[in-house]
């Protein structure tokens, strides 16, 4: 693999992070098989999921086959009840059991710490198939993991200054206008989210999924109007790129260590 240098970092695009994700269970996989056990690659969320939960949606499209996202949302708690890789765990003998989790996500006594940047701190297992296989796609565990629990963790330290930026509270005034005149008076995105949640909490799945469109379609609209959504994007980039250069060295790792497991993939993939 050439060496990736300064000049060619850059954020991954969702489809290579979808590789990544793939070859992760991959590696798991054969780790398990290898440990006596079974395991099934997947899931990974696709990329019209990964969309999902933006703190305000403008893409119209997306709304009126999505609404919140819902269907990923069902399709996601299916999978924590049925997928095989939680249904074969559950039905082994309790010791296995303990082997086969021990064997999957490594021994919490044993364990790797990051310091975040908001404070306190985080912890992983230094062993076990998960372990195992992002060591050998990153190419230093330890070195990953800060670098990325650093770099993803920033949003707590830029998003009250976003929250509190004029041009954002302009687009708010806008957009909650909008909104009011298409018959949903919410004061903001977050107004709009704790309402909807409690109002379809009482709802069947499918008058939930309805409501949530036909909700979901005039955020978008509105978003769109009042370019509530690009300036909400253009604000995050710019106060985000402030802190990436505070944590500059973290930055540099993660984009590194990220193309260095894309090329790992790709070569697992190729093989």
């Amino acid at each position: 693999m050439a060496e990736i240098s300064d000049s060619d970092l850059r954020d991954l695009t969702v489809a290579e992070e979808m590789e990544i994700e793939y070859a992760e269970h991959a590696l798991v996989k054969k780790c398990m098989e290898n440990k006596g056990f079974s395991y099934w690659v997947g899931p990974v969320a696709s990329a019209d999921a990964r969309r999902a939960g933006r703190y305000v949606n403008d893409d119209v499209a997306w709304a009126k086959k999505y609404g919140y996202g819902r269907p990923f949302d069902e399709a996601a708690e299916k999978d924590r009840r049925e997928h095989p890789n939680v249904r074969y765990p559950n039905a082994l003998p309790r010791k296995d059991r303990i082997r086969y989790n021990t064997a999957l996500n490594g021994d919490y006594d044993d364990v790797l710490r990051v310091d975040l940047p908001v404070g306190g701190t985080i912890e992983t297992p230094r062993e076990g198939c998960w372990a195992e296989a992002r060591n050998r796609l990153y190419g230093n565990l330890e070195s990953w993991f800060e670098a990325k629990k650093t770099v993803t963790g920033l949003s707590p330290l830029y998003v009250p200054d976003i929250l509190a930026d004029e041009r954002l509270k302009k687009g708010l005034t806008a957009w909650s206008a909008c909104m009011k005149d298409a018959g949903f008076p919410f004061s903001s995105p977050d107004d709009l989210r704790e309402k909807r949640i409690a109002r379809t909490g009482k709802m069947t799945s499918g008058e939930a999924r309805a409501y949530e469109v036909e909700l979901a379609v005039a955020e978008a609209e509105c978003a769109v109007k009042s370019s509530l959504g690009r300036t909400a994007r253009s604000l995050e980039r710019e106060h985000l790129s402030v802190l990436l250069k505070k944590f500059r060295k973290e930055n540099t790792a993660y984009q590194r260590m990220r193309l260095i497991a894309l090329s790992h993939a790709r070569d697992l993939r190729n093989r």
